[in-house]
């Protein structure tokens, strides 16, 4: 049976913090366009603000549905799965705020993130006022061993930089962020 919590409490953010994955979900406004979910790790870019509140280190990728949706409608949900240990999916509503590398806020919430090794992909945190949250029984999710974080983005990066030099991620994201696979605007650069 699912309970609803009244906010992230300790040992909720402990569990959070525990998981070797999550999911972000957005959706365009209305009744067309696509829903968007994407997997986010590693875990330790996403972070437990305070009861009613997550962030997370978003880094340039082949795609910006997330923030394309949230400057048309904010809507966001942040999903974590129980891989290992006894079952459970936790589901984190709420509305979100894309704060890019100029914001002068974005310094400040870098604190306790896992950066990237090349911290020119790092395209903005996603800052999360959680409205509601919820988990339920998981008991579908499979058992899956962690056995560690993939090189590739890294390794992408380097390539990247090397290849493209010190403008590579505005240059890739002109080409591949400012506008969803709907058409909506998505990445502001400066």
């Amino acid at each position: 049976m699912g309970r609803i919590y009244d906010g992230i409490d300790e040992r909720l953010a402990s569990w959070i913090a525990a998981q070797s994955m999550f999911f972000v979900g957005t959706a365009p406004s209305g009744d067309g366009g696509h829903v968007n979910v994407s997997p986010k790790g590693p875990m330790r870019s996403l972070r437990v603000l305070d009861e009613h509140t997550v962030a997370y280190l978003d880094i340039v990728g082949s795609g910006a549905e997330t923030i394309a949706h949230l400057r048309e409608n904010g809507r966001i949900v942040v999903m974590l799965c129980a891989f290992d240990g006894p079952p459970r999916i936790v589901r984190l509503h709420g509305r979100g705020e894309i704060v890019y590398p100029a914001d002068t806020r974005f310094a400040g919430l870098l604190d306790g993130f896992h950066r990237p090794e090349h911290p020119e992909s790092e395209r903005a945190i996603i800052r999360v006022d959680v409205t509601r949250v919820a988990d339920s029984c998981g008991y579908g999710v499979p058992l899956l061993r962690y056995e560690g974080e993939r090189p590739h983005s890294d390794l992408s990066s380097g390539k990247r930089l090397r290849a493209h030099g010190p403008g590579a991620f505005v240059e890739y994201q002109t080409e591949h962020n400012l506008r969803s696979i709907d058409g909506l605007p998505a990445v502001e650069l400066p």
